[in-house]
């Protein structure tokens, strides 16, 4: 028995008792505080942050033709940091060269060994929350958060998992048939855990970590090597990630080359190289639905998990807290500015209004009270660096600008002083004359979406969920009746739904161990994180047998 999995032993219990009871539970606290993690951690992390920038990143045995790098913070700085670049060939060879070994190696070695990678990412969280928040965007509460400790829960949701699927049946059996008066036929069967092959993980700029953790500690603990192709605008976080990653396999006595980093930069991405290569059986995929489909029509040969494109949708039916309505409502449209992929963008309101605890409500005051919610949100300067930290790519500023043209402007979007942000573009249209809101237009941008009632909100929704697809959906709205159509329609059209939330809880967030992030039902993803079909293809099963007689026999002769 491994020495690791008998240390992080009761961590995988409690993992796995928690994915069946689907309560709360976390191992890795989200509160960046220094009785959590260390008084002096905060500090470390500032102190190695600084470090890191302006140097070359050591990543000792990586295999390496050139450095390449060129992060520049959304906050303002360029990070100067060069990583080890290495062709898709290269990295190709290098990784089936290390195949062997971590295959071979037992189910209960190398879920000891993904246990231990993420306690030691746990007490980096504070490195990589910098690391995230300068290279995504996010404000550092969100940056911690996000960058450690959720997505560590995620990764360490895809092991419990897979664990437990990996080790479900016997691994060997006496298989003993009667036959009567004649001798029973009895047959030993032993079954082996044999790996797909090659993972590729693919990350996006704006959730390094958070995305791409459920599939990196998914393929690898099957026993699959895996090559990390961080966004080139998003590398440090998955380099720390890659980093630490090979230190444990190293002192494992395992070949560091089971994970590695692929850098490239805009212009040269070796992504489609690496994708369509022969050896590469499983791909992990966060982005847009374009290069989605170029890779399932140019990567056949690899099991594809994908989160892409959706427009997310609220429906407001009704409320019994408008205000609460609202200010919940604007913080899910300003948090990161719009950037998640769970963050709402076309809200449906009946033409005639609403019903409200204040009263009836025209669609002309439900959008007041919306844009007035989103400006109280930001009126402090430090408050709205917080909620709505930065833009991630200059090309989302674009898309917002350009944006403006497609429905009445009811609130502009504008700059904060700091960094390169931009706050909620709120736009009005008519279902009945516009199909602007149908496609996604990621980034802070959302449609007030004039309809007949809310009925007709509730099909809308759902229909664009299912030809579109979506990550999330909800409602506001005080009818039980209503409310019962709505789950049946949204579960129709695969989506999560979310309803009448006020207070601290949002429709972006969702938890590991809870949640199933993405259903894989509808086109925004095929996937899900984590159910039992996100792990079980990293792996088949491969059974041996022969007479129970013949066990111990040693061949004669003379």
């Amino acid at each position: 028995m491994s020495a690791l999995f008998d240390r992080h032993r009761p961590m995988l219990v409690s993992a796995q008792t928690a994915l069946s009871d689907r309560g709360f539970w976390t191992p890795f606290p989200e509160i960046p505080s220094g009785k959590i993690y260390g008084e002096t951690a905060k500090a470390d992390a500032e102190a190695a942050f600084a470090a890191l920038q302006g140097k070359p990143f050591d990543l000792p045995g990586h295999p390496e033709t050139t450095r390449l790098g060129a992060e520049v913070s959304p906050w303002g700085p360029a990070l100067g940091i060069t990583y080890p670049a290495a062709s898709a060939e290269a990295l190709i060879a290098a990784s089936a060269a290390a195949a062997g070994a971590w295959a071979a190696s037992s189910v209960e070695t190398r879920t000891g060994i993904c246990l231990e990678i993420l306690t030691r990412l746990n007490a980096q969280s504070f490195l990589l929350g910098h690391a995230t928040m300068h290279t995504t965007g996010q404000a550092f509460a969100m940056a911690f958060q996000a960058g450690g400790p959720h997505a560590q829960d995620r990764g360490l949701e895809a092991v419990a998992l897979a664990h437990a699927e990996m080790t479900r049946f016997a691994p060997r059996a006496d298989w003993i048939k009667p036959q009567g008066k004649a001798a029973a036929l009895e047959i030993e069967k032993h079954w082996t855990i044999v790996p797909r092959g090659i993972s590729l993980a693919i990350g996006c700029n704006t959730f390094p970590t958070w995305n791409s953790y459920s599939g990196i500690f998914a393929s690898l603990v099957t026993g699959n090597p895996v090559i990390v192709k961080p966004h080139p605008a998003a590398i440090l976080p998955l380099a720390l990630t890659v980093k630490i990653a090979r230190e444990v396999l190293v002192e494992a006595g395992l070949p560091a080359d089971v994970i590695l980093l692929a850098v490239d930069q805009p212009g040269a991405e070796i992504t489609k190289d690496l994708a369509s290569d022969a050896a590469v059986a499983l791909i992990d995929y966060t982005g847009s639905a374009q290069f989605g489909d170029w890779l399932r029509a140019h990567a056949g040969q690899a099991h594809l998990f994908t989160e892409e494109t959706g427009v997310n949708t609220v429906t407001l039916a009704g409320t019994r807290d408008f205000k609460g309505m609202c200010a919940n409502l604007a913080f899910s449209l300003t948090l990161y500015s719009g950037q998640m992929c769970t963050a709402p963008q076309n809200i449906y309101i009946p033409a005639q209004g609403i019903e409200t605890d204040e009263g009836h409500k025209s669609f002309d005051e439900v959008a007041a009270g919306l844009k007035e919610a989103i400006g109280a949100l930001l009126t402090d300067p430090a408050q709205g660096a917080a909620v709505a930290g930065t833009i991630a790519n200059p090309a989302t500023l674009a898309r917002a600008a350009a944006a403006r043209d497609l429905g009445t402007v009811l609130r502009e979007s504008t700059a904060l002083p700091f960094g390169r942000s931009a706050t909620p573009l709120l736009l009005v249209v008519d279902a009945a004359s516009s199909t602007a809101h149908e496609d996604e237009v990621f980034g802070p941008v959302a449609f007030l979406i004039r309809v007949a009632d809310a009925d007709e909100g509730i099909a809308r929704a759902a229909d664009l969920a299912r030809r579109k697809g979506a990550i999330t959906a909800a409602i506001y709205d005080t009818k039980e009746e209503r409310i019962s159509r709505a789950i049946a329609r949204f579960a129709q059209a695969g989506v999560n739904l979310s309803i009448n939330l006020t207070g601290n809880i949002f429709v972006n967030q969702s938890a590991a161990f809870s949640d199933f992030h993405v259903t894989g039902a509808n086109p925004a993803g095929s996937a899900s994180l984590t159910d039992t079909a996100f792990v079980a293809p990293r792996f088949t099963r491969v059974m041996w047998r022969r007479p129970i007689s013949d066990r111990g026999q040693s061949p004669g002769g003379c």
